[in-house]
């Protein structure tokens, strides 16, 4: 489909909320998003680009290194237009795989590495990939899988092979015992062994790609719930990288910023790698953390910026702070999951009393808009607001199954264009064309399955969602999915998943099950569904509850009664 220019001003009534340095349109860069790195490259070359366990490295040393992998893709048979999938954690080897496979002309695909087997086997096989690159400590579920795949190489990395010699030692002391026995063949080498085949590579690595070529691959439930790969161009996270600088001041060559979301997720990757590393910012890389641990690591690596869900955020109101620990903080964003007012002014209450003059900026975004395409302004805030939209981004609010316009303050469906709007869904035209539909303005729209509103400002109000997903600490889990996991087992006639309220977590997936007749216990049961998920579920997505039951409720219809299931948990809460 052909996107049309949005130059209409009347339809953005929020661009007077801009700082005079955010232009409501903007001049994006036309190349890849290695080409766009590499202007950022020779403008900064002594910055420190990331910081990983205290080890450093250089935006020069960087691409350096970028060139050698690309080398070493090549000399091992990746071609322009081959995908290359990357199961890593937030490391060095990830982020240099990255922005190699997009300097040969590839196409990267983000897979988590706490995928269960199925899961990674669905999303290389998805994917259509030949290459691999994963880590040590997931190489058994890598490995169990091979057979039913394309892949022809298969690269295993430590997450000490990017550190210096008494770290690394430390790093494989720490590990010791809990790596699996990896099986060396021609075809699945460690991470030097990789890099040494580049070394001798002298033909040609470097492969120009358009803003318009697809560039990353990312995974989410699409409308129906059901994982969909979505395919972003190189023009959507560099406009994303672009949007964010502006939006996100005082962003500055040199600042730092706490990458903590996870790679494999679009917040994480566009707005906590690519945006930092096209603005001259140091990445803090975080591989693995748990919630508990996020005021030590402000406290002790003093990030300017940092993105969070607000889950995390609310870690901070009940730890011990300094009255000067949280000053280094310039800028703190919200996303993946709704921050509510009182939540918000709680954050900027401790910000304030902690050093800071940052206050909590809130943000919407979803995959198929490559992560994030509004944000609240800064110091200025409508309660219970999700903000205004990015520059050359419209949000418009339709009534329910129409493209007609909402009145003002009208709930409706949010519906988005503009340069960030994904290419597609992968393999999946029909769902593409559900999704990015043509309206009577000849304009393509993200139609997002959410429930908003706007003011006559422009300020936008998230109210629900309208497909099925549960959010969860950051993490997008997607009932349907679960529930054919569990309908698998022998012993179980039905399932339904809903999300229930969890105080840290925000909310987490709760199954209730129906179960074929047995004189088995409940308990026995449970402990088997919960191994059964365990193998074929993401740790962050397993149910964190089990209820067994005769039936489920129904509609007058016959359509499962989830409403009614949500009441029903709702009201054990309050008695």
């Amino acid at each position: 489909m052909k996107k049309s220019k949005l130059t209409n001003e009347q339809d953005r009534p929020w661009i007077k909320y801009y700082k005079e340095n955010v232009p409501a349109n903007l001049e994006y860069h036309q190349g890849s998003m290695v080409s766009y790195l590499y202007q950022t490259v020779q403008k900064y070359p002594n910055n420190i680009a990331y910081e990983f366990f205290k080890t450093t490295c250089t935006y020069k040393e960087m691409y350096h290194k970028i060139e050698e992998v690309a080398k070493s893709l090549k000399a091992q048979g990746v071609k322009e237009g081959d995908r290359v999938s990357i199961c890593m954690p937030n490391s060095p080897q990830a982020i240099l795989t990255f922005y190699a496979v997009n300097m040969i002309g590839a196409v990267a695909s983000m897979i988590h590495p706490l995928s269960a087997e199925k899961e990674i086997e669905f999303y290389i096989n998805e994917a259509k990939s030949t290459f691999l690159l994963t880590l040590d400590l997931t190489y058994e579920k890598v490995h169990n899988i091979l057979d039913k795949t394309n892949l022809k190489k298969v690269v295993i990395a430590s997450i000490s092979d990017e550190l210096g010699p008494i770290k690394s030692f430390l790093m494989k002391f720490a590990f010791l015992g809990k790596i699996p026995k990896i099986q060396h063949t021609e075809d699945i080498m460690t991470w030097k062994e990789f890099l040494n085949y580049g070394y001798d590579y002298d033909g040609k690595y470097e492969c120009p790609k358009s803003a318009n070529d697809p560039a990353v691959i990312l995974y989410s439930g699409g409308t129906t719930g059901d994982p969909k790969g979505i395919l972003l161009s190189n023009l959507n996270f560099n406009a994303l990288a672009y949007q964010c600088a502006l939006t996100c001041d005082p962003a500055s060559p040199g600042h730092s910023l706490l990458s903590i979301l996870p790679i494999f997720h679009g917040f994480g990757l566009g707005v906590c790698v690519h945006t930092p590393l096209t603005w001259g910012m140091k990445c803090i890389l975080i591989p693995s953390f748990k919630p508990k641990d996020f005021p030590d690591l402000i406290k002790k690596h003093k990030p300017n910026f940092i993105a969070a869900v607000p889950g995390l955020y609310n870690t901070l109101t009940n730890c011990s702070l300094g009255k000067k620990d949280l000053e280094c903080i310039k800028c703190a964003v919200s996303g993946g999951d709704f921050m509510s007012s009182e939540t918000k002014k709680s954050i900027d209450n401790l910000l304030k009393e902690h050093g800071s003059d940052a206050e909590v900026r809130i943000g919407y975004g979803l995959t198929e808009s490559s992560a994030a395409t509004c944000l609240t302004p800064s110091g200025f805030y409508k309660e219970n607001s999700i903000g205004i939209p990015m520059p050359d981004t419209y949000f418009k609010i339709v009534k329910i199954g129409t493209h007609d316009k909402a009145e003002i303050n009208a709930d409706g469906e949010l519906c988005i264009s503009g340069p960030t709007v994904m290419m597609g869904y992968l393999n999946n035209l029909k769902e593409t064309m559900q999704t990015l539909r043509v309206h009577e303005d000849e304009k393509v729209w993200l139609h997002t399955g959410d429930i908003a509103s706007m003011d006559e400002e422009g300020v936008v109000y998230f109210k629900q969602r309208l497909k099925r997903v549960i959010i969860s600490n950051g993490y997008n889990l997607y009932p349907s999915y679960i529930e054919n996991v569990l309908n698998e087992h022998p012993k179980v006639l039905t399932s339904t998943v809903i999300g229930i309220d969890h105080p840290k977590k925000g909310q987490v997936a709760k199954a209730f099950i129906v179960l074929e007749k047995t004189n088995e216990s409940n308990s026995k049961i449970e402990k088997e569904l919960r191994e059964h998920c365990e193998k074929h579920l993401a740790r962050y997505s397993l149910p964190e509850q089990y209820e067994f039951r005769e039936s489920i409720p129904t509609t007058l219809v016959g359509k499962i009664a989830y409403s009614k299931l949500i009441s029903e948990e709702k009201e054990k809460i309050q008695k």
